[in-house]
């Protein structure tokens, strides 16, 4: 992870145990050991917190490209040439009634009267 070879491992194992004295090297061995492992857990929750933002940043960037470029095809769509006459339709009520809106008149049947009795 530094760099640190086993032998210079070694060096600072044997300096420890020459500062510290074998009664206290069991427990400032165990302590940096808690120390170091805090370090990595939270380096990594860090980082893997950064790299969820980015994910979210790229997924925000991308939507965002994703709406502009919807926009600009919405905007770049072909508008009607100007030289073109604009056909105007008449209001709904002038129109005549097309053929598959009349209704074709049944002649009225003749009323029925009841049978007389004899």
């Amino acid at each position: 992870m530094f760099g640190i070879s086993f032998p210079e491992m070694m060096l600072v194992g044997f300096v420890a145990l020459l500062v510290l004295g074998p009664e206290r090297l069991p427990g400032a061995a165990r302590t940096a050991g808690l120390w170091i492992g805090r370090l990595r857990r939270s380096f990594n929750s860090i980082r893997q917190e950064v790299e969820r933002e980015i994910g979210a940043d790229e997924i925000r960037q991308q939507l965002r490209n994703e709406h502009i470029l919807s926009m600009e095809q919405r905007d770049n769509r072909p508008k009607p040439a100007a030289s073109t006459p604009e056909v105007q339709t008449p209001p709904a009520a002038a129109t005549p009634p097309m053929p598959q809106d009349v209704v074709a008149e049944r002649p009225q049947d003749p009323p029925q009267t009841p049978p007389r009795a004899p």
